[in-house]
């Protein structure tokens, strides 16, 4: 029975909506006001120091974020590979060349969680006064993103860096419905276990 189960599951993922549906219900509204700074959550690197698309796709959007006003800061998060290669020092670099001010840019590459993120982000901001994060991370993370770094004492406006398409292949749709699954995973485990 638990097979049949899986088996359609799959069906219904790789041949329906269903993700692109369940992304929309997951989806956290964006609330792009002006804010003491933008905190961009760590995605993956290559071995070779390349950026993932993810990564990419949330730098990017933070940047833009900055030069439309919103923040004076970024807090630019992400650690470091087998290679050596820092996530964090790599956005770094791309928002520099995107004309941000060395001095506007935070990093802190220690995290290897989110939950970790939101206390090294706390510890950061305590001296500087920062009270208020727009906070950039995908659709799907948002969720569990945003009540870690609520609890970890910040007022959080939400700044997802991806768009709400609808997957037409069924190897986009398994990999959504993927990436859902493991947000839904990961949040029971925040809730079960106390932290958000």
């Amino acid at each position: 029975m638990t097979g049949l189960g899986g088996v359609a599951l799959f069906l219904a993922t790789a041949f329906t909506p269903l993700a692109h549906a369940l992304t929309l219900w997951m989806a956290v509204e964006p609330q792009l006001v002006p804010s003491d700074a933008i905190v961009v959550l760590g995605a993956t690197v290559s071995p070779s120091g390349i950026l993932s698309n993810e990564s990419t796709r949330r730098t990017d959007h933070a940047i833009d974020l900055y030069h439309r006003g919103l923040a004076p800061r970024l807090i630019l998060l992400g650690g470091a590979r087998d290679s050596g290669a820092i996530e964090a020092e790599i956005r770094a670099k791309l928002a520099r060349l995107h004309s941000i001010p060395a001095d506007a840019i935070i990093t802190e590459s220690r995290a290897r969680t989110t939950r970790e993120e939101a206390a090294r982000v706390r510890d950061l901001a305590r001296s500087r006064g920062i009270r208020t994060v727009l906070l950039v991370t995908n659709s799907g993370h948002m969720a569990r993103a945003r009540a870690l770094f609520e609890r970890a004492g910040f007022e959080v406006h939400p700044a997802p860096s991806d768009t709400y398409f609808e997957p037409t292949a069924p190897e986009a749709r398994l990999m959504l419905m993927r990436g859902l699954l493991q947000e839904i995973l990961g949040w029971l485990y925040y809730r079960i276990a106390g932290y958000a």
